[in-house]
This record gives C-alpha cells, sequence and structure tokens, in this order.
C-alpha cells in the first residue's frame, strides 16, 4: 500500500474525525472506502459499438493503410 498526502478543507476534515469516532473505524480506512466507491463508481466502460464492426482479420492495425486503399 502506498501513502498518499490528501489536503481537506477543515470542515471535512472535522466531519471525518467525527465519523471515525462515531464508527470506530480509522480515518485512513474511511477514506480508503470512499476512494474505492468513488472509483467504483467513476469507471468508465467502453461505449457499445467498440467491437462491433469486427472484421475477423488479425493483421487489420498493422495492414491499416494498405487495405484501406484497395479496390474491394
Amino acid at each position: 500500500m502506498k501513502t498518499t498526502t490528501v489536503h481537506l478543507p477543515d470542515e471535512a476534515t472535522l466531519a471525518l474525525e467525527q465519523l471515525a469516532l462515531q464508527t470506530g473505524r480509522s480515518q485512513a480506512e474511511l477514506i480508503q472506502e470512499a476512494i474505492a466507491d468513488y472509483l467504483s463508481r467513476k469507471r468508465q466502460s467502453l461505449p457499445s459499438s467498440i467491437g462491433m464492426g469486427a472484421s475477423g482479420r488479425s493483421d487489420l492495425s498493422e495492414r491499416d493503410e494498405e487495405l484501406l486503399w484497395q479496390d474491394a
């Protein structure tokens, strides 16, 4: 685990201290949980259109220009 410094407004620091006392959990534990929750909600999934036009070619990215200008 890596140590990170976070600057919080005074109000947030006070609220975090009070929540830690009320719950019997450490401030670090509460912050870790909050960040994990935030990140899980913010993870962006790929658009549903990704992969819809699968060509079936394994060399497409290597030969894109050549194939683009080829007569169909």
